[in-house]
């Protein structure tokens, strides 16, 4: 049975494996330099006393992947670990050629071998902060009574109305890959089940070119009933993105900061919240930007990242809410404001210049739900499906959907989402 390297113990006979890290040969010994998912060892083969495991190994490059029997002894003067390894016998498992990228290969050529990419130890540390983030965002949900829900990801109708999605033959029929679990997650509120949430993917075909926009994307849905407004939405997601946070920083904040030079910040009080036409106000009063009223109905990125410096500056906060969007811009599903139904009961949620999810409150009324699909152009007899959820009772709700791979970039202060994808996919890239 293999013994990790982190777990080995000075004097006791174990068996190691791993890729072949580097080589260096000196007229006596040669030094391997052993890597696993837990770290490096150095394993010093004497020519003459293991001539046989010499004559094995220093044929191979790096990246082959070799098994050793031997013991671990003391070596203070070693790095890493403090200790070198001593064969008796060695397998090799698989050898490999040169490799076709390294450290200075383009993200293009990178992304084509993602799977050598993924060996280097910084791109194995995001996925293993990853993991730990997921298991942590999932908790909260358990400890406070969510219900994890696991919706089809193929469909009948587009759950936005829109286009960008991706159509497939479903037995002869037009399916759709899921832009969002939405519809799901509204079905899952009139079943009674009053919080949900799912970890899946999201299919949206964008033909965008961006560091954040996927055509398969990672994301956390939450879905919570009768609630008043968005602000309790906020308030949910306050607590779990905190809750989260703390953990994080906890965990792995000291990694973060030596590895990927980001220090994992929490606000100083509460995430600050600011209804989008105050956005524009701080922009004219504060820098001296006056925001054409047409251009008033979202934040384009360069504005995002603007009024992510301002929280952080005068707010103390890299997080922070943007609500009440014009009802004009938001999906047909969002409830319009009961003070001005010009406006939206929703919020987006923004971290370090990008928007991490939007939210809102859900219009759970038939009628008023059927006009507003009618509003935007959408036949809503093609919805019925959707609408059938509101015709036996279904309570007001609302909820967010939360993009995990852009807040894993953002944390770690990564250029792209493609460094926080497994596998990237856009509207060029289909392999490997």
């Amino acid at each position: 049975m293999k013994t990790y390297i982190e777990e080995l113990k000075i004097g006791e006979r174990s068996e190691v494996s791993g890729f072949i890290d580097t080589v260096r040969e000196q007229k006596t010994m040669l030094f391997v330099i052993l890597r696993d998912r837990s770290g490096k060892l150095q394993v010093a083969i004497d020519k003459q006393k293991h001539k046989e495991i010499y004559e094995a190994v220093s044929p191979l490059l790096t990246d082959s992947v070799v098994r050793f029997i031997g013991t671990a002894i003391a070596a203070p003067q070693v790095k890493p670990g403090g200790l070198e390894f001593v064969p008796e016998s060695v397998i090799i498992e698989s050898t490999a050629k040169n490799s076709p990228i390294d450290k200075s290969s383009s993200v293009e050529l990178k992304q084509a071998y993602r799977w050598i990419d993924l060996r280097d130890e910084k791109n194995r540390l995001i996925f293993e902060i990853r993991t730990f983030t997921e298991h942590k965002m999932r908790e909260y949900f358990a400890e406070h009574g969510f219900i994890e829900i696991h919706s089809p990801k193929l469909t009948s109708q587009c759950s936005e109305g829109g286009a960008e999605v991706f159509a497939v033959d479903y037995y002869g029929s037009k399916a759709y890959l899921t832009q969002s679990p939405q519809f799901y997650k509204q079905m899952a509120i009139a079943s009674g089940f009053e919080k949900v949430f799912e970890f899946g993917p999201y299919y949206r075909a964008e033909n965008s070119f961006t560091s954040r926009h996927a055509a398969e994307s990672y994301c956390v849905d939450f879905e919570v009933a009768d609630i008043k407004s968005h602000h309790e939405i906020a308030d949910i997601e306050e607590d779990w993105i905190i809750y989260v946070l703390k953990a994080i920083k906890e965990k792995y904040g000291e990694v973060i900061e030596k590895v990927f030079g980001e220090k994992v910040m929490l606000p100083t009080d509460k995430i600050p919240r600011l209804k989008l036409s105050e956005v524009f106000e701080i922009f004219e009063k504060v820098y001296g930007i006056k925001t054409p009223e047409a251009k008033q109905l979202d934040l384009d990125p360069e504005a995002e990242k603007l009024i992510c410096d301002y929280a952080k500056d005068y707010l103390g906060s890299e997080l922070v809410f943007i609500t009440d969007y014009p009802a004009e811009a938001r999906a047909f599903y969002t409830k319009k404001s009961d003070e001005n139904p010009l406006e939206s009961m929703s919020l987006d949620l923004l971290y370090r210049g990008w928007e991490m999810n939007s939210g809102a409150m859900r219009e759970n009324d038939f009628a008023k739900l059927k006009a507003q699909i009618e509003e935007k152009g959408i036949n809503s007899t093609k919805m019925q499906g959707y609408l059938q959820f509101f015709e036996y009772g279904c309570p007001p709700h609302g909820g967010i959907g939360f993009g995990i791979d852009r807040f894993i970039a953002k944390l770690l202060g990564l250029s792209s989402i493609k460094d926080s994808i497994f596998i990237f996919r856009g509207p060029s890239k289909i392999t490997p």
